[in-house]
């Protein structure tokens, strides 16, 4: 663990936590209200100086218009092997500067500015990327956008003079629309971002890659890397393939005068819209997750069964309960991140000698439904911290309490108001 010199904190929470959620917003009876206004985006700082955005499809270009939202002082490169795509970033000012790959404005930028790496390619564009950092010598942090993992952690293993700046990164955000025209800054604004740290992952890296995310208005959950492809198939590959399934089911049915497809509305539309999506991006997820992804369409090939075999069996009350089922768990899903401001709650944890404490205690947050909203690391001496977060008023305290305890972690909460959690000069 690197130490930055003691600090003194106290009882209160740090000022730097104080601006960073001064920014946020807070949903009350479905009205946004203004954050306090003592702080505005002109004037907040991003954790990190300067970020390159390598890819500047609809998920990088969101990202950098994201960003310059979020950050409007923050430097910005952006890098794609389409001159357009650089040319129409820059020109709507998300990006400071833009080239293609082989530019060697790319390159120094990376060895003399750079001190965080976002890679928003495709599975097979990654090597070629952590190749070139490793030979600028590019020591900052790696974070990247793409949808499966496996990969991407054993080119980190094999290619990074030191793996550990990588921290795995996946946005639950898309489209079916793609390319840097259809991108836009609001994209990331209340979706969940996933973040993969693991043992040897630098707290206070995490801590800077948790800052920037929420500072666009997402959320950050952690998961454990070795759980992310199964996890992402069920809640996004498997259901992209299923609203392919159905438009190749109602184009079987579709007359000449296509009357079926008119009739296509409403939920219809809603179930299928990803199908849309680029055939070849989606393509290569599948093949990138095929051991997840074709476990998930046995698992739906089962389910599937057994809705049709119930319904030839006349079993009208096994049906309902198998629709019951679901339908109630659909109602419990969120219908947006709705943080609670009215109730804050500091977590603080002692971090003495022990590493892999932030990837250990976020993911145990996020198994519990607790959302994070700031990370504050306060560094006492070398080796010897105390990790402090604020948490909303989702998820089950009393289940992450326990879960810390069991742990190993001593533990201490207290709560915050939001007026104790603003920004004070």
């Amino acid at each position: 663990m690197r130490s930055s010199g003691a600090k003194h904190r106290g009882e209160q929470v740090s000022a730097r936590v104080r601006a960073h959620v001064a920014t946020m917003k807070s949903i009350s009876k479905g009205k946004v209200l203004q954050s306090v206004p003592d702080m505005t985006t002109d004037q907040r700082k991003a954790p990190f100086d300067a970020v390159v955005v390598v890819g500047l499809g609809l998920i990088g270009a969101s990202l950098t218009a994201a960003l310059r939202k979020a950050y409007p002082g923050l430097v910005i490169f952006g890098v794609d092997t389409d001159g357009r795509s650089c040319v129409v970033a820059q020109e709507r000012g998300w990006v400071t500067e833009a080239s293609r790959p082989d530019d060697p404005a790319f390159c120094r930028f990376l060895a003399e500015k750079a001190d965080l790496v976002v890679l928003a390619t495709p599975v097979a564009a990654v090597d070629e990327y952590m190749s070139l950092l490793a030979q600028t010598g590019y020591a900052g942090v790696l974070t990247d956008t793409v949808s499966t993992k496996a990969h991407l952690i054993e080119a980190a293993s094999e290619l990074l003079p030191d793996p550990s700046i990588y921290v795995p990164g996946h946005p639950m955000a898309g489209s079916e629309k793609a390319g840097v025209d259809s991108a836009r800054s609001d994209l990331y604004e209340g979706v969940n971002w996933i973040l993969c740290p693991d043992e040897t992952t630098d707290p206070d890296a995490f801590q800077k890659l948790h800052e920037l995310i929420c500072g666009m208005d997402a959320r950050v959950v952690s998961l454990p890397r070795e759980v992310h492809d199964d996890a992402v198939a069920i809640v996004s590959h498997v259901p992209h393939m299923v609203a392919s399934a159905l438009m190749q089911l109602a184009l079987a049915h579709v007359d000449e005068s296509r009357s079926l497809l008119r009739l296509a509305a409403g939920g219809f539309k809603d179930t299928t819209r990803v199908a849309a999506g680029s055939p070849e991006l989606w393509c290569g997820i599948a093949f990138d997750n095929a051991s997840a992804l074709a476990a998930g369409l046995d698992e739906m090939e089962g389910i599937l069964s057994q809705l049709r075999e119930t319904l030839e069996s006349g079993d009208k009350p096994a049906f309902t309960r198998l629709l019951s089922t679901a339908a109630e768990a659909r109602r419990q899903l969120p219908a947006a991140w709705v943080p609670g401001s009215d109730k804050l709650i500091e977590v603080r944890i002692p971090m003495v000698n022990r590493t892999g404490v932030v990837a250990e205690v976020t993911t145990i947050a996020s198994s519990v439904g607790c959302n994070i909203q700031s990370i504050e690391i306060d560094h006492v001496s070398e080796g010897n911290a105390v990790l402090s977060l604020v948490l909303t008023d989702e998820g089950d305290i009393g289940q992450l309490s326990y879960k810390l305890i069991d742990a190993g972690y001593a533990v201490s909460f207290s709560p915050l108001s939001p007026k104790e959690h603003s920004h004070v000069e």
